[in-house]
């Protein structure tokens, strides 16, 4: 598909959100604070954790946070910024002048070099920043690298928006070389020394991962940016240890200023608004109905007036992607601490990472059931035991999920909300939350009912029981009526009447326990008035024989 020479994306910044699942530390389970693993500095973490804004000195907080802190509604900031601070701690490990959300950052990478294809010459990225987020109560934790770049072929940034992104290549052409993701990537430091290389192209490494773990690995650059973090099925040694939660493409952001935007053509808006599943290479599926309707489904036209005097920057949201796309001519579109640059990299950066959050947490609380189902054996006690106490703990997590996290209103802003419904729309959120709130809601109701059929067939024991421990009750009311009268005999004698008396009363209970089940059915049958006496007698035996 040719693109004319004249479109070149005068700046570019990509942003990758990597959402993983956190394993528990404790075999308890219950609330994690992952991010104290990270917080005293060691040899093998290179992570440092983020000042919060504001706590920062009056001259360091400046306007751009003041107006992405008043982009959202009350309750959103309270999530992403924290309260107010007080005197009294509402929890032990989180006072409440802290956010839920927790920042950690390397500052060893400085630079990414990327050869998308064998053969091209090597492109060199800046990365502006790495930063790994936790969440309060939330077993997920984010990757976020943000890159930079300048004067790149339109053709070329489509192409580097479908490749880089890739946790794991999908599949290898002829020549062993990864299909759909970058021909070799690596991190660079401030002195341009490579950190780390990916590894796509060994293709026995991936396989024997597969074979042996029933999980896909991770290629080696991703592996090293994650880093004291490890795969959990892998047996590399760490205490925070993570899985992928779905598909290998990373939720992808990006900001394109070019020259004169109106000149793109449908074509290169499809090219680009897909990037995150329509290969760059293929013909567009002309009968496909997300490129029939691509503009209705995916674009946001507010600020897109198609004209020379007017606005003309259009927002591209596909769920998976979120594509910024502006006049490079103008001033106010690529400034980094006014324009729509500064709000790409803080209020829609917050909105997409928030929208992506709410999936995988979602998922995650998924994952727990099945997993949960999975260790289920209703033959063993302490499996119900165990199962209902995992049930309950992720039925009191998604409630402090619902009434901490989950929410439609993201801000009083039109522009702002509306991109928040459509990321959230095509990412399925709502049909997604109440899947699962409904597959907790059904577990519960199982172990309501199971426990409902416990003690019932309890109280039916207890009553046959009852039932025929009048017959003891009867012979030790005998026994007072001076039936044997021992009243003179010897104590040792009195005391043997008595023991006996224990004994067999107590060998009757225990029988008749046993066989409370077999008595039941025997006294449904004996108080069945629709039948004779004769029907009644010949079906005792057959109650009494019944197997359980």
């Amino acid at each position: 598909m040719p693109t004319p020479a004249a479109h070149t994306v005068r700046h570019f910044r990509e942003v990758l959100l990597w959402p993983v699942q956190l394993m528990p530390i404790s075999p308890h389970g219950g609330v994690e604070t992952y991010w104290k693993n990270l917080e005293l500095p060691s040899e093998d973490n290179p992570w440092r954790k983020v000042e919060d804004v504001f706590r920062l000195d009056s001259s360091e907080f400046e306007e751009r946070h003041y107006k992405e802190f008043v982009a959202f509604l009350p309750y959103v900031q309270r999530f992403i910024y924290g309260e107010s601070h007080r005197n009294s701690p509402h929890d032990e490990d989180d006072t409440l002048g802290e956010s839920a959300i927790k920042r950690f950052r390397r500052y060893d990478v400085f630079g990414l070099r990327l050869v998308l294809r064998e053969g091209d010459a090597p492109l060199i990225l800046e990365v502006k920043n790495v930063e790994l987020l936790f969440f309060d109560d939330i077993h997920v934790a984010f990757l976020k690298v943000e890159l930079s770049a300048h004067h790149l072929p339109f053709e070329q940034a489509c192409d580097l928006l479908y490749r880089f992104g890739r946790a794991y290549p999908t599949d290898w052409d002829s020549e062993g070389n990864g299909k759909h993701n970058v021909h070799q990537a690596a991190w660079l430091d401030g002195d341009g020394k490579v950190l780390a290389t990916s590894d796509s192209h060994q293709q026995a490494k991936f396989l024997n991962y597969t074979r042996e773990h029933r999980s896909p690995g991770i290629t080696a650059h991703w592996d090293f940016l994650l880093r004291p973090l490890v795969l959990d099925p892998s047996q590399a040694v760490g205490e925070l240890r993570y899985r992928q939660i779905e598909y290998h493409r990373m939720p992808l952001m990006a900001f394109l200023a070019v020259e004169n935007p109106r000149t793109l053509t449908r074509e290169d808006w499809l090219q680009l608004g897909l990037v995150a599943t329509l290969h760059p290479d293929d013909t567009l599926p002309a009968h496909d109905h997300d490129v029939a309707e691509f503009e209705s489904r995916y674009c946001y036209d507010r600020f897109w007036s198609d004209t020379d005097t007017g606005t003309n920057t259009r927002f591209v949201c596909t769920g998976r992607a979120f594509i910024v796309v502006g006049d490079a001519q103008s001033p106010y579109f690529h400034d980094e601490s006014r324009g729509i640059l500064s709000q790409f990299r803080h209020q829609y950066l917050l909105l997409f990472l928030i929208v992506h959050f709410h999936r995988a947490a979602l998922l995650v609380f998924s994952d727990r059931m099945v997993d949960a189902v999975h260790d289920l054996d209703i033959r063993q006690p302490q499996s119900i035991y165990h199962f209902r106490r995992r049930i309950y703990a992720s039925f009191e997590a998604l409630l402090r999920f619902t009434h901490r996290y989950w929410f439609h209103e993201l801000s009083e802003r039109p522009h702002i909300q509306a991109l928040y419904r459509l990321s959230s729309k095509h990412l399925g959120n709502d049909p997604l939350y109440r899947e699962v709130k409904e597959e907790l809601r059904d577990m519960s109701q199982y172990l309501d009912s199971n426990s409902q059929r416990q003690q019932s067939t309890t109280v039916v024991r207890l009553t046959v029981v009852t039932v025929f421990s009048m017959i003891g009750t009867v012979t030790t009311g005998l026994l007072g009526m001076n039936l044997i009268a021992a009243a003179d005999a010897p104590l040792s004698l009195r005391s043997l009447y008595f023991i006996g008396t224990i004994l067999l009363t107590t060998l009757f209970m225990v029988l008749a326990i046993l066989k409370s089940k077999q008595l039941s059915d025997v006294m449904d049958v004996l108080a069945d008035d629709q039948k004779t006496l004769g029907n009644r007698l010949a079906t005792m035996g057959a109650a009494w024989r019944r197997k359980y």
